[in-house]
């Protein structure tokens, strides 16, 4: 398979042959598709990880995520057909409004979590960086958002922490260096020792290979690109707009050895 580098454009090829696979993890706010596919990848020998994306945020921040209460049973139907260990929630990320307080988010999180206590093992959770693209964003949808300040972010998470324990859930920060530093557990969302737990049978790869400041992850290949997702939320770093996306999206060949036909 072939991709292209988001930035330099240069093309990168990676067999996807399951024997040259140590594992494929994935990151979504919707599984539904997948499932239908999940017994035949298994069947071939692939060994998967699921990041699952399940915040509630309002429409105006995530205008087509699937309704977190529809996510929390496909997260549960995810689980039961591979373990909780396999599957991580994501809890992020989580930005700062008028609305959306610290007191909101303690209720959201409270009300996902117990619809997965049993189901899952640990929650990452992150404040949204606030990129030039992403402040554009919001700024121009009226959104008045603000920065915490580190107090601020250390609370909450203490709070989510301390509910999510009373769930059997550990909470983890991704990309939150400051958080790190107070002794929040760091997140590594490709985690070569989880991984290499959960599929002994496949040689270890634990090389530290971080994407950017504050980022835990194991050497991996990155395979997607920027504005493919439909989804089209506000906060979102990797999309120019929804109607490139869509553009994108509709020239997307699955038989095509490449991820994006070039023009």
């Amino acid at each position: 398979m072939a991709y292209p580098n988001p930035f330099s454009r240069a093309i990168h090829t990676v067999s996807l042959a399951p024997e040259d696979v140590h594992s494929i993890v994935f990151w979504s706010k919707h599984y539904r598709p997948l499932l239908p596919y999940l017994e035949y990848l298994q069947k071939k020998g692939f060994c998967m990880f699921f990041h699952y994306t399940i915040t509630g945020l309002p429409r105006y921040l995530e205008p087509c995520s699937p309704p977190w209460e529809l996510s929390t049973t496909i997260l549960k139907e995810l689980s039961l057909r591979t373990s909780p260990r396999h599957v991580t929630w994501r809890f992020d990320p989580i930005v700062i409004t008028e609305e959306l307080d610290s007191r909101w988010y303690i209720r959201q999180f409270a009300s996902i979590g117990s619809r997965l206590s049993g189901f899952t093992q640990r929650c990452y959770i992150s404040f949204v960086h606030l990129y030039g693209k992403t402040r554009r964003n919001l700024q121009r949808l009226g959104i008045k958002f603000r920065e915490p300040s580190l107090e601020e972010k250390l609370e909450l998470t203490l709070e989510l922490e301390g509910i999510a324990q009373g769930l059997g859930i550990e909470v983890l920060a991704c990309c939150q260096p400051d958080l790190v530093a107070k002794g929040i557990k760091m997140g590594r969302c490709v985690d070569g020792e989880l991984l290499s737990k959960l599929f002994p049978e496949r040689t270890p790869i634990l090389e530290h290979r971080p994407t950017r400041p504050g980022c835990g992850c194991t050497a991996s290949k990155d395979i997607g690109m920027y504005d493919t997702c439909s989804l089209g939320c506000t906060y979102c770093y990797a999309n120019q707009s929804r109607t490139l996306a869509h553009i994108r999206r509709q020239r997307h060949d699955p038989s095509c050895q490449m991820l994006l036909p070039t023009p």
